[in-house]
């Protein structure tokens, strides 16, 4: 036997002494050659490389294979082989494996030892070969060197770790008492190779050894507290009652042409705010206009009208007034009557002559049409008595002066300076080219335009119909009525703002006086106005299916389809 001084290493043991203990061991002559060698292999390594200095473990040796030298077996009397004997497995034990050659197994068991405390120590065994056929060359110590050898791996429990706040309220600190941190060795199976914050470390099943390899270590597994799902809270905000239903979409707005009843009520707001202001600008040039010296000059020249021929008649006759007075109730029906037709989809009667069943049209159209003609009638016997009674030169102009007049009155009104007048005697010249626009260009044109359209324009005149199409008639006919709304609103205005009980005696009650300031307290007119806008609101009302039928089936016959 010969001696052999190891080479010390780390402690075993937290604050114990370096591995192994001091001083010298014996060791087997058959190891001596292999020792010698070269290229032999440590006999035992003190601690595997990688092993952090905070892991502990108890002592779980590696024994490798110990071949005798080639040529020199040592044969037991049952067939095996003498092994060399090592390091102990426990500390003041045998050497491993034991002296006696049948007390060694013919396949070493895997020693697992508890740990103290809380947590499991896991001892890694290798197995070992412990017998080979009699036939078998022996392996020489080079060979026994490059085998794989093992190394130690193991993680015990350390210091105890600082407990901190409660994970859920009210309940105890985290982590709970007695946890300690623990180090676990690297495994290159498992990939561990960081403390790991633990209760317990089980050990992994032993795998089967590789075929043609003697030895094979078994890995381990570290079982760890998942700290990937956050730390629970209390909840302090909570969905309302409408966070998981979805409401019902709004509806689309009904729209008018193009905009939706709000956006044309922003238009007309927008639109008005504009006009004001152009508004006042204009009236403030025109003012600063009027106070230069050239268009006082004007003024004074052109004030606005100018005298009629001689034998012009003076005031209004009592058939002009109820002339007037028709004349705006059958405008106003005309004018519902027509709006109607243009956004009436699906009548809900229709009107057919005796004589022409294929004349078949709306109650609605038929309504409108029989206006039309009322209103024809209307305006034919009130330009026969225009021309009769000479009223014709109030309203056609009889000198070239009516249009710098006509400029002089426009620019007065414009300054809000207006001109002094009075209908009864004279119009002023922008009213006199008003009057006549509308009755001799604005009236005929709405009656031909309406003719063309009217189921009454003959079907058969090919060659008129081409002459004439009827898409015209409709692009002129829609802004006569738009021009006729105008006219009706400003002529209004224009009555209330400059005199209004004079004006309506003149209009209504056929009073009058060529001094511009009589008549002033007069309410005679007044109450003929307001009974004439009694007469047309209940016509208004009036102009549906249910009253309309009745008088329709006067004229033909009246039915739902």
């Amino acid at each position: 036997m010969a001696t052999r001084t190891l080479r010390r290493g780390l402690p075993r043991v937290v604050g114990g002494d370096p591995w192994p203990p001091a001083g010298e061991i014996e060791v087997s002559d058959a190891a001596a050659p292999a020792a010698a060698a070269p290229d032999a292999a440590p006999e035992a390594a003190p601690a595997e490389e990688g092993v952090d200095s905070l892991t502990v473990a108890q002592p779980v040796p590696s024994p490798a294979a110990a071949q005798p030298p080639q040529g020199e077996p040592q044969v037991q009397p049952g067939g095996g082989v003498t092994l060399r004997r090592g390091l102990p497995r426990t500390p003041g034990g045998e050497p491993w494996p034991p002296g006696d050659p049948a007390a060694a197994p013919a396949e070493p068991p895997r020693g697992v030892e508890r740990a103290e405390g809380e947590t499991k120590r896991v001892e890694r065994a290798e197995r070992v070969e412990a017998s080979a056929p009699a036939t078998a060359a022996p392996a020489t110590p080079a060979a026994a060197a490059s085998g794989p050898a093992t190394a130690p791996a193991a993680s015990v429990p350390g210091e105890t770790l600082r407990r901190g706040l409660p994970r859920t309220p009210g309940g105890e600190p985290w982590p709970p008492a007695g946890t300690t941190a623990v180090v676990a060795a690297p495994v290159a199976e498992a990939g561990v190779d960081s403390p790991t914050l633990t209760q317990s470390v089980s050990s992994a099943a032993a795998e089967s050894p590789a075929q043609g390899d003697p030895l094979a270590a078994p890995s381990t597994a570290v079982a760890a507290i998942d700290v990937s799902t956050p730390l629970p809270f209390q909840r302090t905000v909570f969905p309302g009652k409408t966070a998981f239903t979805r409401s019902a979409p709004k509806p689309e707005p009904e729209r008018i042409g193009p905009f939706t009843k709000v956006q044309w009520a922003g238009a007309v707001i927008v639109g008005g705010i504009a006009l004001l202001g152009a508004a006042a600008m204009a009236v403030f040039f025109v003012r600063w206009l009027l106070s230069t010296g050239p268009m006082q000059d004007f003024l004074a020249t052109y004030p606005g009208e100018y005298h009629l021929p001689e034998g012009a008649p003076v005031g209004f006759p009592g058939w002009l007034a109820w002339q007037h007075f028709f004349n705006v109730f059958l405008m106003v029906l005309i004018i519902r009557s027509g709006l109607r037709i243009r956004t009436e989809k699906r009548p809900t009667a229709f009107w057919t002559p005796r004589n022409d069943p294929k004349g078949k049209v709306s109650l609605t159209i038929w309504f409108h049409q029989s206006l039309d003609i009322l209103w024809l009638v209307n305006g034919v016997v009130f330009i026969v008595l225009l021309f009769v009674t000479g009223q014709w030169m109030r309203v056609i102009p009889t000198s070239w002066e009516v249009f710098p007049n006509a400029l002089s009155a426009v620019l007065q009104y414009i300054s809000l300076d207006w001109p002094t007048e009075n209908g009864w005697v004279n119009y002023n010249s922008i009213q006199q080219i008003t009057y006549f626009v509308t009755i001799f260009v604005a009236a005929p044109l709405a009656a031909v335009t309406g003719f063309r359209m009217s189921g009454m324009w003959p079907k058969n005149a090919e060659k008129l119909s081409r002459a004439y199409p009827i898409e015209w008639a409709r692009a002129v006919h829609f802004p006569v009525m738009l021009y006729f709304v105008v006219f009706i609103a400003i002529h209004v205005f224009l009555v209330l703002a400059t005199g209004a009980l004079r004006n309506l005696n003149h209009m209504y009650a056929a009073q009058g006086s060529v001094d511009p300031n009589a008549y002033a307290d007069n309410w005679t007119g007044f109450w003929f106005l307001v009974a004439s806008l009694v007469v047309i609101a209940a016509a208004w009302v009036a102009a549906r299916p249910l009253v309309l039928a009745p008088i329709a089936k006067l004229f033909g016959s009246v039915s739902a389809r």
